[in-house]
């Protein structure tokens, strides 16, 4: 069982960084491989509504996004973090979301159905909008979203102050362990022949007469 964090930061090891890690390390004392994955701090395109996902099931941008779609494929869970920028989810974030997420589910399915969970970093306010933004990729991919005690955000605005936050620090162990839980609980459905519903074909309506 392997759970990918994603590292939305445009800082490599900063506070989102530093959170998603301890994250890591809790979920690898119960037993999950891991793999803290940074998008990187490139200029990230946003969704160019081509088409091209739909032919050759992967973005017509080569970049991160690719990256991550590929090694979705052998991953049992994700935890997607952005910091807060103006009170919401970092710009590149939701470039790498909606591509990531609209690209996988046009034919390869690599995230659907896989349990999830999302982390705001942040120095003082803006995480529960942050963490609404980023939990609707997940509800629409009908991926179990994991909860932990409280809102999953952590303060500091270094990642020394991030590791002083000790309520954040315990609802990211928490969310970890829940996590872990919830891999463990589908592992073991699995063995005893439990099936996932069959995959409906999406029905559009169009609203407009």
């Amino acid at each position: 069982m392997k759970v990918i964090l994603v590292n939305g930061s445009p800082h490599k090891e900063g506070c989102t960084f530093t959170a998603l890690n301890y994250i890591a390390e809790t979920l690898e004392n119960e037993g999950i491989n891991t793999e803290i994955f940074w998008i990187g701090n490139k200029a990230l395109s946003g969704c160019l509504g081509c088409g091209y996902c739909h032919e050759h099931k992967k973005c017509c941008l080569n970049d991160t996004v690719n990256q991550f779609t590929e090694k979705a494929k052998e991953t049992g869970g994700f935890i997607f973090g952005s910091p807060v920028h103006f009170a919401s989810m970092s710009g590149a974030m939701t470039s790498f979301m909606d591509r990531a997420f609209f690209s996988d589910g046009a034919g390869n399915n690599h995230l659907l159905r896989k349990p999830a969970a999302v982390i705001s970093s942040l120095r003082r306010t803006g995480g529960s909008a942050t963490n609404d933004q980023l939990q609707k990729w997940l509800a629409y991919n009908q991926m179990p979203i994991i909860s932990s005690r409280y809102w999953n955000v952590i303060h500091g605005q270094t990642p020394q102050e991030v590791m002083q936050d000790t309520e954040g620090l315990q609802i990211m162990r928490v969310l970890a362990k829940n996590m872990a839980w919830v891999l463990k609980c589908i592992e073991a459905g699995k063995q005893a022949g439990i099936e996932p519903p069959a995959i409906e074909d999406k029905t559009f309506m169009n609203f407009i007469r």
